[in-house]
């Protein structure tokens, strides 16, 4: 099981860089938190991939909304 969760990380850590967004904090954060249950590589496995969805969601929030111009002035 640990092998297979390693090389889903670094296949995961090798892909594009646009692949990795969220991966390494989602990694140490679960690794931490799996350390504390028994079970971390399990847990750095989960929470690269947990990061990595909430890093595509946000990404995906950001893109749909609306940019508005932060101009203080008056209108010219």
């Amino acid at each position: 099981m640990r092998t297979l969760v390693l090389s889903a990380v670094a296949a995961m850590l090798l892909a594009a860089p646009g692949a990795q967004a969220g991966c390494l904090t989602g990694a140490a954060v679960g690794g931490v938190a799996g350390h504390v249950a028994g079970h971390g590589v399990l847990g750095a496995g989960a929470g690269c991939v947990a990061g990595h969805y909430h890093s595509k969601h946000v990404a995906q929030r950001k893109a749909a909304t609306p940019q508005r111009d932060n101009q203080s002035g008056s209108q010219q």
